[in-house]
Protein backbone atom coordinates (compact mmCIF):
# COMPACT_ATOMS: atom_id res chain seq x y z
CA UNK A 1 0.00 0.00 0.00
CA UNK A 2 0.99 3.54 -0.33
CA UNK A 3 0.58 6.54 1.54
CA UNK A 4 -3.05 7.61 0.07
CA UNK A 5 -3.95 4.19 0.64
CA UNK A 6 -3.04 4.02 4.45
CA UNK A 7 -4.43 7.57 4.85
CA UNK A 8 -7.46 6.21 3.19
CA UNK A 9 -7.77 3.19 5.61
CA UNK A 10 -7.86 5.54 8.81
CA UNK A 11 -10.48 7.00 6.66
CA UNK A 12 -12.96 4.25 6.61
CA UNK A 13 -12.04 2.69 10.00
CA UNK A 14 -12.81 6.49 11.20
CA UNK A 15 -17.02 5.94 10.78
CA UNK A 16 -16.77 2.51 11.86
CA UNK A 17 -15.28 3.05 15.65
CA UNK A 18 -17.87 5.97 15.93
CA UNK A 19 -20.27 3.26 15.11
CA UNK A 20 -18.82 0.86 17.66
CA UNK A 21 -18.77 3.08 20.55
CA UNK A 22 -22.45 3.89 20.73
CA UNK A 23 -23.73 0.89 19.91
CA UNK A 24 -20.51 -0.90 22.47
CA UNK A 25 -21.26 1.76 25.24
CA UNK A 26 -24.43 2.33 24.84
CA UNK A 27 -25.00 -1.66 25.21
CA UNK A 28 -23.07 -1.18 28.66
CA UNK A 29 -25.24 1.04 29.86
CA UNK A 30 -28.69 -0.55 31.28
CA UNK A 31 -30.47 2.60 31.51
CA UNK A 32 -28.72 4.16 28.01
CA UNK A 33 -31.72 3.98 25.35
CA UNK A 34 -30.76 4.31 21.70
CA UNK A 35 -34.42 5.73 20.28
CA UNK A 36 -34.67 8.23 23.22
CA UNK A 37 -31.01 9.28 24.11
CA UNK A 38 -28.67 10.90 21.85
CA UNK A 39 -24.82 9.99 21.16
CA UNK A 40 -23.43 12.87 22.67
CA UNK A 41 -25.08 12.11 25.86
CA UNK A 42 -22.82 8.88 25.90
CA UNK A 43 -19.64 10.88 26.77
CA UNK A 44 -21.24 13.84 28.90
CA UNK A 45 -20.49 14.58 32.46
CA UNK A 46 -21.66 11.51 34.71
CA UNK A 47 -21.97 9.03 31.88
CA UNK A 48 -21.13 5.60 33.45
CA UNK A 49 -18.62 4.92 30.40
CA UNK A 50 -17.74 8.27 29.44
CA UNK A 51 -14.03 7.88 29.12
CA UNK A 52 -14.40 4.32 26.82
CA UNK A 53 -16.54 6.90 24.76
CA UNK A 54 -14.69 9.60 24.83
CA UNK A 55 -11.54 7.63 23.80
CA UNK A 56 -13.47 5.85 20.83
CA UNK A 57 -14.71 9.67 19.91
CA UNK A 58 -11.06 11.17 19.80
CA UNK A 59 -9.55 7.77 18.11
CA UNK A 60 -12.11 8.27 15.32
CA UNK A 61 -11.77 12.42 15.02
CA UNK A 62 -7.98 11.95 15.34
CA UNK A 63 -8.04 9.02 12.15
CA UNK A 64 -10.81 11.24 9.59
CA UNK A 65 -8.17 14.10 10.74
CA UNK A 66 -5.34 12.18 9.45
CA UNK A 67 -7.11 11.24 6.18
CA UNK A 68 -8.41 15.13 5.49
CA UNK A 69 -5.03 16.18 5.60
CA UNK A 70 -4.30 13.69 2.49
CA UNK A 71 -7.19 14.28 0.90
CA UNK A 72 -6.26 17.18 -1.29
CA UNK A 73 -3.37 15.48 -3.11
CA UNK A 74 -5.26 12.05 -2.91
CA UNK A 75 -7.39 13.45 -5.29
CA UNK A 76 -5.60 13.04 -8.86
CA UNK A 77 -7.53 15.46 -10.84
CA UNK A 78 -4.50 17.41 -10.97
CA UNK A 79 -5.06 19.79 -8.07
CA UNK A 80 -8.24 21.42 -8.44
CA UNK A 81 -9.60 23.75 -5.20
CA UNK A 82 -8.61 22.90 -1.48
CA UNK A 83 -11.56 24.52 -0.33
CA UNK A 84 -13.58 20.70 -0.20
CA UNK A 85 -10.54 19.18 2.01
CA UNK A 86 -9.89 22.34 3.87
CA UNK A 87 -13.44 22.74 5.27
CA UNK A 88 -13.62 18.98 6.10
CA UNK A 89 -9.86 19.22 8.12
CA UNK A 90 -12.03 21.99 10.08
CA UNK A 91 -14.80 19.92 10.57
CA UNK A 92 -12.62 16.92 12.12
CA UNK A 93 -10.44 19.66 14.31
CA UNK A 94 -13.74 20.35 15.88
CA UNK A 95 -14.48 17.04 16.43
CA UNK A 96 -11.88 16.38 18.32
CA UNK A 97 -11.89 19.44 20.31
CA UNK A 98 -16.09 18.06 21.11
CA UNK A 99 -14.31 15.41 22.52
CA UNK A 100 -11.71 16.96 24.73
CA UNK A 101 -13.36 19.92 26.04
CA UNK A 102 -16.59 20.18 24.91
CA UNK A 103 -19.01 17.72 26.72
CA UNK A 104 -22.55 17.35 27.02
CA UNK A 105 -23.55 17.97 30.92
CA UNK A 106 -24.30 15.26 33.44
CA UNK A 107 -27.60 13.99 32.01
CA UNK A 108 -27.11 15.07 28.09
CA UNK A 109 -27.82 18.99 29.52
CA UNK A 110 -26.31 22.19 28.08
CA UNK A 111 -26.05 24.68 30.78
CA UNK A 112 -22.51 25.42 31.58
CA UNK A 113 -20.08 27.04 28.53
CA UNK A 114 -19.07 23.43 28.17
CA UNK A 115 -22.14 21.86 27.29
CA UNK A 116 -23.59 25.19 24.88
CA UNK A 117 -20.08 25.07 23.59
CA UNK A 118 -20.40 21.36 22.67
CA UNK A 119 -23.87 22.01 20.65
CA UNK A 120 -22.27 25.16 18.95
CA UNK A 121 -19.36 23.14 18.09
CA UNK A 122 -21.38 20.21 16.80
CA UNK A 123 -23.62 22.55 14.56
CA UNK A 124 -20.46 24.20 13.06
CA UNK A 125 -18.91 20.62 12.70
CA UNK A 126 -22.06 19.66 10.49
CA UNK A 127 -21.67 22.96 8.73
CA UNK A 128 -18.37 22.28 7.69
CA UNK A 129 -18.68 19.04 6.70
CA UNK A 130 -21.72 19.95 4.28
CA UNK A 131 -19.66 22.55 2.97
CA UNK A 132 -16.73 19.82 2.32
CA UNK A 133 -19.03 17.80 0.32
CA UNK A 134 -20.39 20.92 -1.91
CA UNK A 135 -16.57 22.06 -2.53
CA UNK A 136 -16.09 18.38 -3.68
CA UNK A 137 -18.87 18.53 -5.78
CA UNK A 138 -18.05 21.02 -7.75
CA UNK A 139 -14.30 20.01 -8.08
CA UNK A 140 -15.03 17.07 -9.08
CA UNK A 141 -17.73 16.60 -11.59
CA UNK A 142 -15.32 16.85 -14.84
CA UNK A 143 -12.85 14.47 -13.35
CA UNK A 144 -12.18 11.12 -14.71
CA UNK A 145 -13.55 8.41 -12.49
CA UNK A 146 -14.44 10.67 -9.81
CA UNK A 147 -18.05 12.63 -11.39
CA UNK A 148 -19.97 9.63 -10.43
CA UNK A 149 -19.09 10.88 -6.53
CA UNK A 150 -19.23 14.26 -7.34
CA UNK A 151 -23.16 13.64 -7.37
CA UNK A 152 -23.22 11.34 -4.55
CA UNK A 153 -21.41 14.54 -2.69
CA UNK A 154 -24.14 16.80 -3.85
CA UNK A 155 -26.88 14.10 -2.60
CA UNK A 156 -24.86 13.70 0.70
CA UNK A 157 -24.94 17.15 1.37
CA UNK A 158 -28.46 17.70 0.52
CA UNK A 159 -29.99 14.78 2.63
CA UNK A 160 -27.63 15.95 5.65
CA UNK A 161 -28.85 19.50 5.50
CA UNK A 162 -32.37 18.05 5.87
CA UNK A 163 -31.24 15.52 8.79
CA UNK A 164 -29.70 19.06 10.57
CA UNK A 165 -32.82 20.86 9.71
CA UNK A 166 -34.96 17.50 11.31
CA UNK A 167 -32.91 16.88 14.68
CA UNK A 168 -33.27 20.78 15.79
CA UNK A 169 -36.89 20.45 15.37
CA UNK A 170 -37.23 17.38 17.42
CA UNK A 171 -34.10 18.15 19.46
CA UNK A 172 -36.06 18.03 22.71
CA UNK A 173 -38.02 14.87 21.85
CA UNK A 174 -38.55 11.58 22.79
CA UNK A 175 -37.15 10.22 19.40
CA UNK A 176 -33.43 12.50 19.45
CA UNK A 177 -31.59 9.06 19.63
CA UNK A 178 -33.38 7.36 16.24
CA UNK A 179 -33.28 10.62 14.56
CA UNK A 180 -29.64 11.76 15.69
CA UNK A 181 -28.66 8.18 14.11
CA UNK A 182 -30.25 8.38 11.02
CA UNK A 183 -28.86 11.99 10.91
CA UNK A 184 -25.58 11.03 11.22
CA UNK A 185 -25.93 7.49 8.60
CA UNK A 186 -25.02 10.18 5.59
CA UNK A 187 -21.83 11.84 7.04
CA UNK A 188 -20.36 8.66 8.27
CA UNK A 189 -21.12 6.79 4.43
CA UNK A 190 -19.41 9.60 3.14
CA UNK A 191 -16.41 9.76 4.73
CA UNK A 192 -16.57 5.97 4.23
CA UNK A 193 -16.97 6.41 0.89
CA UNK A 194 -14.85 9.19 0.19
CA UNK A 195 -11.70 7.27 1.55
CA UNK A 196 -12.53 3.93 -0.38
CA UNK A 197 -12.61 6.28 -3.39
CA UNK A 198 -8.74 7.37 -2.85
CA UNK A 199 -7.81 4.21 -2.08
CA UNK A 200 -9.06 2.90 -5.19
CA UNK A 201 -7.71 5.83 -7.04
CA UNK A 202 -4.90 5.44 -5.53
Amino acid sequence: MNLFQILAVCGMLSPIIYTAMWIICGKLDSNYNHIRDDISSLFAVGAPNRRLAQSFVIIESVLLFIFFIGLHAGINDGGGSILGPVFLIISSILGILIALFFPLDEGGEFTTYKGKGHIAFVVLMGIFAIAGMVALWIRLQLVSGWNSFALYSLISAIISLIGVIISIIFAAGKYIGIIERIMVTPYQLFYFILSLMVFLNN
